[in-house]
């Protein structure tokens, strides 16, 4: 399938790109996340990053669809 993922903060800094088009067979957001660590080297673990998939928070299991727009955000610091 594929899905357009977009990248905030430290993980737009690694990956260079802050949107991009991928082809996967991740059927999760957290097998996405753990395929994109690998093919781009993250270092946050995915423990550590919320993911939203069409605009809303989802839990690291939910499925994903063909087409879907999955964020992962990674914890921000701020006061």
């Amino acid at each position: 399938m594929k899905v357009v993922v977009q990248y905030f903060a430290i993980l737009r800094e690694q990956r260079g790109l802050s949107e991009e088009m991928i082809g996967t067979a991740s059927a999760t957001p957290a097998g996405l996340y753990e395929e994109l660590c690998a093919r781009h080297g993250f270092t946050l673990p995915v423990g550590r990053i919320r993911a939203a998939v069409n605009g809303d928070f989802v839990p690291a299991s939910t499925s994903l669809c063909d087409g879907d727009t999955v964020v992962f955000i990674p914890p921000v610091a701020g006061g």
